[in-house]
Parts: structure tokens; sequence; C-alpha cells
């Protein structure tokens, strides 16, 4: 018997559009999947790292199952398997200081990682499960992806270092886009907004094969090494670790992206940053999700695709708009219509003194706040 959720209350009830190809909002339960690659003769060391880390996330808020599997084939090829009951509490663990460190342990025995996604859409099971499952929401529809994956890294650099780190990041040769037989880079735009640097990527394919890619290519190495000093997080790219602990951190996932039906090949590219109040970067974040679905529903909106990307505090949206970032409506450019809102969610009204006393002429001011300045956008062939 196959069962699906209950309608959700509000905006988790309504029928996930076709336009949304991505979205952590609908409120459905989360299967989550790590493939693990163990070092030889560190099974027994694995297995003691998993149950220490097993007894700390079972008191996580969200949190509802685990499971460990090991091949019948290659013994040293495990699986993980958690189930959360939706994805905002499991992102606001795994993004976490607190999670960096639990997991820690096990990067000593540990040769590989892979992590896998899923809203649950459907399931199956007997009578006995059914009333148990009738009480889990299920994502109520599939959506309908283009094909793209998007990702973002974030770091700051040290006050006055500025201008010398954006003309690093904006003159390096680009990387060969093609990176195997199925995946393929298409676009990185790189913002900075006073120390914080954001570098927003595109890819056609898997996206931990083109994280490697680029990271191996000589061009990209040199740019690294170069803003090494600059960087108010120390890092040693030669030392395995400190990489992984700081690319660990610096990773900025996108929670949501829609693309208006309408599209115009000259629309341009902008990143806004949104200073957020402390532990309210989730709810900006679904905030600004439902605002820009409501956006690609409505012809007049010169907002045309939008990919909002958080972790923690940290919150960009990235916008393609028609016609240009000056000549659009500051309510729909910035995503958020009540200044009252702006203010209880983000720390933009703090920054704006001086500003007209008229909700236009304030919201104006916020856009112009949280406006990234470009350092360089590039697409590559046929993207």
């Amino acid at each position: 018997m196959t069962t699906t959720s209950e309608r959700v209350a509000g905006s988790r009830a309504r029928q996930a559009s076709q336009r949304v190809s991505q979205s952590v909002f609908d409120g459905s339960r989360l299967r989550v999947v790590l493939l693990v690659d163990v070092y030889d003769g560190a099974q027994q060391q694995f297995l003691e790292a998993y149950e220490q880390l097993c007894n700390q996330v079972a008191s996580v808020p969200g949190h509802v199952s685990d499971q460990l599997c090991q091949s019948i084939e290659n013994p040293s090829q495990w699986l993980i398997t958690s189930e959360w009951e939706s994805a905002p509490p499991f992102l606001a663990w795994v993004n976490s200081e607190e999670h960096v460190a639990m997991v820690e342990p096990l990067h000593s025995c540990v040769r590989d990682t892979r992590s896998l996604r899923f809203h649950v859409v459907r399931e199956t099971g007997g009578p006995a499960a059914a009333p148990d499952q009738a009480k889990r929401r299920l994502q109520t529809s599939p959506r309908i992806g283009d094909g793209v994956i998007r990702h973002a890294l974030t770091f700051t650099v040290k006050p006055g270092s500025e201008e010398i780190v954006a003309k690093i990041l904006a003159d390096y040769a680009s990387p060969e886009p093609q990176v195997d037989d199925t995946t393929r880079l298409c676009r990185t735009s790189l913002f900075m907004h006073g120390n914080r640097v954001v570098r927003a990527i595109e890819v056609r394919g898997d996206l931990l094969s083109a994280l490697r890619h680029v990271s191996r290519q000589p061009e990209v190495r040199a740019v690294e090494e170069a803003i090494n000093p600059h960087l108010e997080q120390d890092r040693d790219l030669n030392d395995p670790e400190s990489a992984r602990v700081f690319f660990t951190r610096a990773a900025l996932p996108a929670v949501h992206h829609v693309t208006a039906e309408r599209q115009d090949p000259q629309a341009e590219r902008y990143a806004l940053h949104y200073p957020t109040r402390p532990d309210r970067g989730m709810k900006l974040a679904e905030l600004l999700a439902r605002q820009d679905e409501a956006a690609a529903d409505d012809p007049r909106s010169p907002v045309l695709r939008s990919t909002i990307f958080q972790r923690d505090d940290v919150v960009v949206r990235l916008i393609d708009v028609r016609g240009g970032l000056e000549a659009a409506d500051p309510v729909q450019a910035l995503g958020l219509s009540d200044p009252g809102q702006v203010a209880k969610l983000t720390t933009l009204q703090d920054d704006a003194a001086g500003a007209s006393a008229s909700k236009e002429g304030r919201l104006a001011r916020f856009l112009e706040l949280a406006r990234m300045d470009l350092v360089t956008d590039r697409r590559s062939p046929d993207a």
C-alpha cells in the first residue's frame, strides 16, 4: 500500500510548482544517505566512532532514526542512512560548528564520503505500518528540475584587503569547463559585500566531481594560494584536514531555486546579502522563498530566476533581473515587501539611518545596502 501525507496547513499545503526545481521548505520528511569508504583495517575504529556519533545525534531536534550498513561485497564500503522530520532541522545541524566537532573522529578512519539528501515522495508498507506512516509528511508532488546543481562557497577576508582580493579573484584564467563525460561547469558568479566573498557555481552533472576538478586546476590553485594571506580563517591547502575544515565551514548550500516561465537572455545577474539577526537565517530564507515563488507567477516581476543560499545566519539571494536592478521595483527585487519584516529578520534597518520615511524609500535603501559587488560572472560555452 502506498501512503501519502496529510495536507499541511499554510504554505506547505500547496502543490509543488513545476517551476521550483529545488526547495527545502515543503515540510516533508528527509532521507539522508552517506556513502563511506573506510581505510583497510579501520573498520572497528569507524564503528566505535559511529556509535559515539549516533548517541550524540539522537538528541538533535528533528532527528527520527538512522541505520548503519556494511557492504556484503566490500567490507570497506559502508552506508549510513538517517531520517529527519524535515530538511531545515537537518541543515541547521549539519551546518553547525557542533557537527564539525562531532564528526571529527570519523576522518582519521575514512578515505572518502559522499552525502545525498532526498525528500520522501512516496513509500510502501504493510497494514501494520500504515497508522504510523499516515502521520508522516511526504512531498506532495515531484518537482521538475533543469538538470543544474547550484552551490556556493563563502568566506571572509581581513578588513582592508578587499580591493586586493577582488583583483586576485577577477583576474584568474577560467578552468576547463568539461569535467568528464557527464559533468560540466556551466557558470561561476563571484561577488563581495564588505569583506565577505561569495562564489556561486552552477554544474550540470555531479557537483562533487566538479568541485574536485576545479580544485586541481593550476590556475585555480594559484588564486587560492594568493588569497591565503588575506583570509580571516587560516588554512593550509597542503594539509587535507585543514582544507577540509575550511571548505566545510565555507559551504553555502542552495535551499531554494525557482525559474519563471518567461526568460530573457539579456537578464542581468545580481547577488543580495541579507545581514540576518541571530538565529533568524532559516526563517528569512523561507520567507524569501515564498516571495520568489509568488514572483515567478507574476508576469510583471522583473526577477526571472532566483536562488537562495543559506547557512546559519548567512543568507544570500542570487537573482537574474530583466532590465537591470536600477530599473526594478525595489520591493520585487529585495524579495521583502514589509519594512517590519525587514526589521524583525535583518539588521538592514539598523544600517539605513537617514533613509526616506516612506515605505518605498526605506525598501529602496535596504536594497542598496544588501546589494553585493560583482567581481566576475563567467559562463562556459554552450552552458
